[in-house]
């Protein structure tokens, strides 16, 4: 055994020494083999450790693109949930401004029912089916009738005119007539067409006077422009009726409708339909044509339809040539027992004409063109139209809320002191008055503080909000102005600068809204703003576009 072990000890030293190389070489193969490989699964992990972070990095990067575009859509989400919830509240005020006034123009209030009859009797003339005489007794009969509104009379609605004036003239019981039959000729009513102040001057007074228990109805042009959402039950009337015109008669199209409870009646020129199918309502070279043809065929309707009204009520020059019509032609065609009254807003617009083109509505010049009836007190070359309505006419009111009756007499400068003199005793000045039904500041939600005549703490911090609003100083003592400028404000933009000037002085603040539903009107209106903001700071100008 000892041998063995001793053998196998030195077997080594007499292997060859190729074999010893070989043998020795082998370890240091196995060495560098597993050392390469180590390399390689180190240099795998360092690629595979680079790759995991690239990756990372492109996610995180990902992920904070994504917060990103997420909080800007979530900014955006706010904006629009905060814009919806301004357009709820909105909604929510006109809601309850509706229920508020409903039963004051509702298709279900008494007015409006009343009307729509009226409205149809109008219809059954026009189509033959009844004449002027039975027409007024059926109107009458509606007016005048103790059927209850409108559990008796909205199921006649849904008939036919032959139906209805069946039913009508089974209507036997009346009772007394109370208050008066009033008819406005006029250019404008609010929301159906309003420029200027005209248009809720109109609306105004016709609700006052129908609440009071008279009968009002409104007879407008039928414009391109007009608004009809607000105008219920319109229909077109299916017969033509004919009005004199430059020496012929021409046909017109009639449409009705209630607005606010009033009767409405729109006129439509068909051979002379370019006079109202326009762009804007006034400014144009014709005006003297366009409304004397509306004026003669307002008249001619009312005769046609058998309306006997108690009182023509027209507006500003652009009806008052219905004074000198109605003297001179209609009052033997069954309107002796009418009454025309003018209302003048102001006296800035008279309408100078040549004389001759009285003859176009049927009147004659040569008995007209006179100092003491038409004839201009400076151009007497001339007939002015307005000053024909004052002559012509039972009353004439002049509105103004700052003027009294011996300042309008006297006041220089529109000229008609001598005729205003003449006919001193039927003049009227009244305030325009106030509809608080149409927008009453103590409901508004929509001001950040309510207010009223017993209570006007609110009115201030209004004031303040609407100063902060549109970039004018805060200023509690200092005197706010609001002016509304139209596409009708005739505005003297010297004079204005001027007075602008000495205001600024005196710490008087100016709101100029300019209002208007045309393009080049609007451009207008951008050119003075940019000239009053510019000199003067006291002014911000503020634009609503209607177009």
């Amino acid at each position: 055994m000892a041998i063995l072990a001793s053998c196998l000890y030195h077997l080594p030293h007499f292997l060859p020494k190729t074999s010893r190389r070989r043998s020795i070489g082998a370890l240091p193969i196995r060495s560098r083999l597993e050392a390469h490989d180590n390399m390689e699964f180190s240099q795998t992990s360092s690629s595979q450790s680079e790759l995991q972070s690239s990756d990372v990095w492109q996610l995180f990067t990902e992920a904070q693109q994504n917060i990103l575009y997420l909080n800007k859509q979530r900014m955006v989400a706010v904006e629009e949930l905060n814009k919806a919830k301004e357009e709820i509240q909105t909604l929510h005020q006109r809601i309850e401004n509706l229920e508020a006034g409903k039963h004051e123009y509702t298709g279900g209030d008494k007015s409006s029912i009343l009307w729509e009859v009226l409205l149809r009797i109008d219809s059954m003339v026009l189509t033959g089916l009844i004449d002027g005489g039975d027409a007024s007794d059926l109107r009458r009969l509606v007016m005048d009738s103790k059927v209850s509104f409108p559990d008796d009379v909205v199921p006649l609605l849904q008939k036919r005119d032959a139906e209805l004036l069946a039913e009508l003239r089974r209507l036997s019981r009346q009772s007394k007539r109370s208050g008066f039959h009033v008819v406005h000729v006029c250019t404008e009513m609010e929301p159906v067409v309003s420029v200027g102040s005209l248009g809720s001057y109109v609306t105004g007074i016709s609700r006052a006077l129908q609440r009071k228990g008279n009968l009002v109805e409104v007879i407008l042009p039928k414009y391109k422009s007009l608004d009809l959402t607000m105008v219920q039950g319109l229909q077109e009337i299916q017969s033509e009726f004919y009005s004199y015109f430059n020496g012929q008669l021409h046909g017109n199209k009639i449409w009705t409708g209630v607005v606010y409870g009033i009767g409405v009646t729109f006129l439509e020129p068909l051979y002379y339909s370019s006079l109202f199918n326009r762009e804007m309502v006034y400014g144009y070279s014709d005006e003297f044509e366009r409304f004397t043809y509306f004026s003669r065929a307002s008249l001619d309707y009312l005769v046609k339809v058998g309306k006997h009204p108690d009182v023509i009520h027209i507006h500003n020059w652009e009806t008052a040539i219905i004074g000198p019509l109605f003297w001179d032609i209609f009052i033997n065609q069954g309107l002796s027992a009418t009454r025309i009254l003018l209302t003048c807003q102001d006296f800035a617009s008279q309408c100078l004409e040549q004389p001759e083109k009285l003859a176009l509505c049927g009147l004659d010049p040569s008995r007209l063109n006179r100092p003491d009836r038409l004839q201009d007190h400076s151009k007497a070359h001339l007939v002015n139209i307005l000053k024909g309505g004052i002559i012509y006419s039972n009353k004439v009111i002049f509105l103004s809320s700052i003027n009294s009756k011996g300042r309008i007499l006297w006041s220089p400068g529109h000229g008609l002191e001598p005729t205003l003199s003449s006919h001193k005793d039927k003049l009227v000045v009244a305030p325009y008055g106030f509809d608080q039904t149409m927008w009453d500041p103590s409901r508004d939600e929509l001001l950040p503080e309510n207010f009223s005549v017993s209570d006007m703490k609110g009115k201030g911090i209004c004031k303040s909000s609407l100063q902060q609003h549109v970039g004018l100083s805060e200023d509690a003592s200092s005197i706010l102005v609001g002016c509304i400028v139209s596409e009708i404000s005739d505005v003297d933009l010297e004079s204005l600068l001027g007075f602008l000037r000495l205001a600024d002085l005196r710490g008087i603040q100016f709101l100029f809204m300019g209002v208007s539903r045309l393009p080049s009107i609007d451009n207008a209106l951008q050119s003075l703003s940019e000239e009053l903001e510019v000199k003067y700071p006291c002014c911000c100008f503020n634009e609503l576009s209607l177009t």
